[in-house]
């Protein structure tokens, strides 16, 4: 059975590699426009590494999370995955839900369902791998549920969240979601471990409980942060890529100004010298042809044309 298959020799033998074993916990990242679907696994010293890289066989929308039932749009954002959504009889090989809607998209009255990650390389609203590639990670997942973990933390992204991705798309009207999900991919590149998550004033927050560890009520005002270790590192780390982001944006806008300037003048250069050959035409007609005044007008139907009578020669 397809559920059943035990990891390869050859996934153990990465896993030992990383310092890590199949029942350690684990943690799936993905990015959209690359197209790469990422699992790490926590190794026996504490951060998590990366166990493998798997591309992606086709997800389906744009860049963006998922808004409504029906509009074909893969979500983004951070998702919890149990042992209940692991679905051994797909029809498409094997798959799992994602957990959409989650919290932040319920806050939000956000639709959808049955959002997968299956095999047979075809999406509708979901992400689809090769059944082989898909088998393994469901054979990840699932040893990392028989060794008593409950949940696998999936991180979905548009693109890598560096402030060169973010420049390029800071007219995009995702911008703020984007930036809102930014810090837990930050959190999770200076610690390699995953953040916690939570939801509180209709946004994503990390690493961040209510009093005596209580959740968050999504549409209330948030909390005030206590003791937080990372926190030092990560302002230093926003307010560099803020800095970064914002040069970026400003050259890209002058380079946008330039090259629409230099397309006006063209145009206006087009202009000017179509006008330069319908002027320099009408003169030419006007000479060769135009109809002048002093232009012989042709011999009347029938009438004889008389040649002039040449003056007598005279000698002597």
């Amino acid at each position: 059975m397809k559920a059943v298959q035990p990891l390869k020799q050859a996934a153990i033998n990465r896993l030992a590699e990383i310092g890590s074993t199949p029942g350690a916990p684990m943690m799936i990242r993905i990015f959209k426009q690359s197209s790469e679907f990422e699992v790490w696994k926590q190794s026996k010293a504490g951060p998590y590494k990366l166990y493998k890289t798997y591309a992606i066989c086709a997800w389906s929308g744009t860049l963006g999370p998922k808004i409504k039932e029906g509009d074909r749009q893969a979500p983004e954002g951070f998702y919890n995955i149990t042992p209940a959504q692991l679905n051994p009889n797909s029809n498409y090989y094997l798959s799992f839900n994602t957990g959409f809607p989650n919290k932040f998209d319920r806050a939000w009255g956000r639709t959808g369902a049955n959002l997968m990650v299956h095999g047979d390389c075809s999406s509708a609203g979901c992400y689809s791998m090769t059944d082989e590639s898909v088998a393994e990670i469901y054979a990840l997942a699932r040893e990392t549920f028989n060794a008593g973990n409950t949940v696998i933390q999936m991180q979905i992204f548009p693109f890598r969240m560096t402030p060169q991705n973010l420049a390029l798309v800071a007219d995009n009207p995702n911008l703020p979601f984007w930036m809102d999900i930014k810090e837990g991919y930050d959190r999770f590149e200076l610690a390699k471990t995953p953040p916690s998550w939570d939801v509180c004033e209709k946004k994503y927050v990390f690493d961040l409980k209510g009093p005596n560890g209580a959740a968050l009520d999504a549409a209330a005002a948030c909390p005030a942060r206590g003791s937080d270790t990372l926190l030092a590192a990560l302002s230093a780390k926003e307010a560099a890529d803020d800095a970064q982001f914002k040069t970026l944006v400003a050259q890209i806008a002058d380079r946008n100004a330039k090259s629409a300037a230099d397309k006006q003048a063209a145009e206006a250069e087009k202009e000017a010298a179509k006008a330069r050959g319908e002027a320099i035409g009408g003169f030419i007609s006007g000479v060769f042809g135009g109809g002048n005044a002093r232009t012989a007008q042709p011999a009347a139907s029938g009438s004889t044309t008389v040649a002039p009578t040449p003056m007598p020669r005279r000698f002597g």
